[in-house]
């Protein structure tokens, strides 16, 4: 009877002053848009994965081998990390795998840095068995597709997505990949009757690249911020062409394009 006689008081109340219940509406309105900016809103939500996989593999060993002598010898090892909260194991023939779940909001990066020093304390594994892989579970899910198409060539589309990746990358968006669009790719090809005529080998020819491709640091320049570099990076095919290779007795050199066919192709990425 108290309840509903507050309920009637209340609503009786409104009822004779509708100024203070549409002051009330307006004040819930604006407190409802005043948080609207500061809720987060995804298309999925986050799945966050906190495990650690461990692995060893021991080659012509069967599964119940590989169980008594590394799972059984790791996994209680591992349990003792801090913020191991379950574990799983699965032993195969050649090879044993322990899964380890760590607490809610754990530290990750050291969990596995925990995980690697107690598996490197451990010594009873077989000898001839590989040394244990200690990996971070990591769990991603393609979000979205966005296509990018119109009237210029590919090289232009190329442009566009990379710049649309950097865009996302400043957005906060931590991976994105390219696909369609041929990454360029400079080839250098040599045919064994050009390196015979030309008396050089193919690790000569790398070896003059290697030293061109990039220019070198020299140090920085005190009290400008600045850091100086020698040589000119070459890049392009024509400047990857005319690198020489030697130079003759009777003054003329021999380039990369003397002897190679220096051509601009593409890798899908």
């Amino acid at each position: 009877m108290s309840l509903r006689g507050a309920s009637g008081g209340i609503l009786s109340y409104f009822t004779r002053h509708s100024t203070v219940a549409n002051l009330l509406l307006v004040i819930m309105l604006a407190l409802g848009i005043a948080a609207l900016p500061k809720m987060r809103a995804q298309f999925f939500p986050d799945i966050i994965i906190d495990e650690v996989t461990v692995s060893v593999a021991w080659k012509g060993a069967g599964a119940e081998d590989v169980d008594s002598a590394i799972v059984q010898v790791l996994e209680p090892i591992l349990l003792a990390v801090e913020g191991v909260d379950a574990s799983n194991s699965t032993s195969r023939e050649g090879v044993g795998i322990i899964n380890l779940e760590f607490e809610p909001d754990w530290n990750m990066a050291r969990a596995t840095d925990e995980v690697q020093a107690a598996v490197d304390a451990v010594t009873m594994l077989p000898e001839d068995a590989d040394e244990p892989k200690v990996r971070r579970v990591a769990w991603r899910d393609r979000v979205t597709d966005v296509v990018i198409t119109g009237p210029v060539a590919v090289e232009q589309l190329g442009r566009f997505a990379d710049e649309f990746v950097t865009r996302l990358f400043s957005r906060g968006v931590t991976r994105a990949s390219i696909r369609g669009v041929a990454a360029p790719e400079t080839v250098v090809e040599v045919t064994s009757q050009s390196l015979i005529r030309n008396h050089v080998t193919m690790e000569e020819i790398a070896k003059a690249i290697a030293e061109e491709a990039a220019a070198d640091p020299a140090g920085d320049v005190a009290g400008a911020n600045a850091r100086v570099r020698t040589g000119i990076a070459k890049r392009t095919a024509a400047q990857i062409a005319a690198i020489v290779l030697r130079s003759n007795a009777d003054g003329s050199a021999l380039t990369i394009g003397d002897v190679a066919l220096v051509k601009v192709g593409g890798v899908d990425r």
